[in-house]
């Protein structure tokens, strides 16, 4: 009987000890957490669901588990559990289809998964439920088409995601049954690459697509505690995107942060991109082949431009009298207005040859030893930084040029270039600044140095007023002037007859989305024996650089004119 005590005594003492143990648990912080609890409820209830086959028929028992799961993620979004409990209701009003046969309980479960890749788009299991939406529309609703966008969306989104390799894998097996039996949208332009460069300030993205399609833009600005951040939608109607391409790119140290290209429904290509915030944009499209140009620009860019605030803003205003006083600052630098950096372009290069004349005398050779002399002669007349958009015979796009200057932050842009024309007789120097074409034969000049159609010049005269917007057109004026009449005094030294074609205007690509004073030169005709033979040597050349740096050195003396009210 003592014994039997002694074992009660000591049983009751272990149960007081666990009691306090778990007093002292909840004390310590060991305690499970409410979330924690409900989770735990949910998948215990699952769990003994899914163990009856009896218990499965009947709804009530099916939402009965739902509901907690629900709770869990509704009343306590930011705890760990959340994603758990919105992914595992998910896959139950699935898995409850199978035995309603309700198309509501399908639609609410693609629905659960496509909130959880919004909302839950870091966790890890982002990537499961996307791959599960895309296996619904395979597997059970037969929809070839979507199933293809929804796997392509594994491959995009989660580039890193353990379900990128079966998402690949469904994609070749969609595409052979899209291809076998066409349920995709027929008569699709498909996007071919995105391109970009990027600065902490300025960003230009190129999309490359087959055909001309329509397109549109919204900017979204995105708050958050520590920074604001905007997030550009291009929309592509009738497109879908190449699998091949790289469709998500990260930038980093960058103003845009991430590109990336969506099937957003089976006929539209969504490409979003993540900046820092985006104080303008502008967007145009290019023909030949037809792309579409995305330029954005920075806070820091624009203020520096757009208000004249000088380089030595941040210096107290007593030091910069004291100096001023002293060591007097043009009123163009004051204002931010100098000429401290000028990018040069010689035109083609690479596979382009530009214009040539029995495949041996090539524009693209005559322009880069021009340009390399004209670098070398604006460095020793002002003090300066050059840069040349190309020091080899290397291809670069056009929109790549422009590109360059602005990330440069050039104050001036030169594009220099050799003219030609059918008849052998003409001859002469012109420049070009962004415009409407002044007439047929600048038509022709932009079309040729653009490599597109006059058909095409004049579709994008038609759009041209929106993109002269952020043009430097009077500077750019003001500067092209000078250059050409620098070129024809200076050349007209070794060449008496040179001739003044004067300065025009006309649309060319290599000339928008330049935020700076901007010029296209066209040096010469290789078409006309005498001035080809003039083009070709070095004294002729040196002439022709000496004549733009003049034009430079007029263009900076009428600036202080104008500032100081004099013109």
């Amino acid at each position: 009987m003592k014994t039997k005590k002694t074992h009660i005594t000591l049983l009751s003492l272990l149960l007081l000890l666990s009691l306090h143990m778990m007093g002292m648990a909840e004390v310590w912080g060991g305690a499970s957490s409410e979330p924690e609890n409900l989770l735990k409820q949910g998948d215990v209830c699952r769990k003994a669901l899914y163990r009856s086959e009896k218990d499965m028929k009947y709804r009530h028992n099916w939402e009965k588990c739902m509901s907690i799961y629900k709770k869990v993620y509704s009343q306590y979004p930011e705890s760990e559990q959340a994603p758990w409990a919105l992914y595992r209701e998910a896959r139950m009003f699935t898995e409850l289809y199978d035995f309603s046969g309700r198309d509501s309980d399908l639609d609410q479960g693609i629905e659960h998964f496509k909130k959880f890749t919004e909302e839950f788009s870091d966790h890890r299991l982002a990537d499961d439920a996307q791959y599960r939406i895309g296996e619904i529309y395979y597997e059970i609703l037969k929809d070839h088409s979507q199933a293809y966008v929804e796997f392509l969306r594994v491959d995009i989104r989660y580039p890193s995601g353990d379900m990128r390799p079966q998402a690949k894998a469904m994609l070749e097996k969609v595409s052979a049954l899209l291809n076998k039996h066409p349920s995709f949208p027929s008569g699709l332009t498909s996007v071919k690459d995105i391109r970009h460069w990027s600065t902490p300030t300025y960003a230009r993205v190129v999309i490359d697509l087959e055909d001309p399609v329509d397109y549109s833009a919204d900017l979204l600005e995105r708050n958050s505690e520590d920074q604001q951040t905007s997030r550009l939608c291009v929309d592509l109607e009738k497109t879908r995107v190449n699998l091949d391409i790289e469709s998500f790119v990260t930038i980093e140290d960058a103003l845009l942060q991430e590109a990336r290209a969506e099937q957003l429904t089976p006929e539209k290509v969504r490409v979003v991109l993540d900046a820092d915030s985006i104080d303008n944009h502008q967007i145009f499209a290019l023909h030949d082949p037809f792309r579409i140009v995305v330029d954005m620009h920075g806070a820091q860019t624009e203020k520096r431009r757009s208000t004249g605030i000088s380089r030595k803003e941040e210096r107290p205003v007593e030091n910069e009298k004291e100096k001023t006083f002293e060591n007097p600052i043009p009123i163009v630098e004051q204002l931010g207005l100098g000429v401290k950096t000028i990018v040069i372009d010689p035109g083609h290069g690479g596979k382009d040859p530009g214009t040539y004349v029995n495949g041996r005398i090539q524009e693209k050779d005559i322009v880069l030893s021009l340009a390399k002399i004209l670098a070398k002669r604006i460095k020793e007349r002002f003090d300066c930084d050059v840069f040349l958009t190309r020091d080899k015979d290397v291809f670069m796009t056009l929109e790549q040029r422009t590109a360059f200057a602005v990330a440069k932050k050039a104050d001036l842009f030169i594009s220099l270039h050799v003219n030609a024309y059918r008849t052998p007789g003409i001859h002469g120097v012109e420049t070009y600044i962004l415009s409407s074409a002044d007439d047929e034969r600048a038509r022709t000049v932009a079309a040729t140095e653009n490599a597109t159609t006059e058909k095409t010049i004049s579709d994008l005269q038609r759009t041209l007023s929106g993109l002269l917007l952020n043009t430097k057109v009077v500077e750019s004026k003001r500067l092209a002037t000078e250059v050409q009449g620098g070129m024809i005094v200076e050349a007209g030294k070794v060449h008496k007859g040179i001739k003044d074609l004067g300065v025009k205007g006309a649309p060319f690509y290599v000339l928008i989305g330049a935020d700076m004073p901007a010029i296209l030169v066209e040096t010469g005709f290789i078409t006309n024996p005498s001035e080809r033979a003039l083009l070709l040597s070095e004294e002729y050349q040196e002439k022709l650089a000496q004549g733009i740096v003049a034009g430079i050195e007029g263009y900076k003396k009428g600036l202080e004119q104008v500032y100081r009210g004099g013109g």
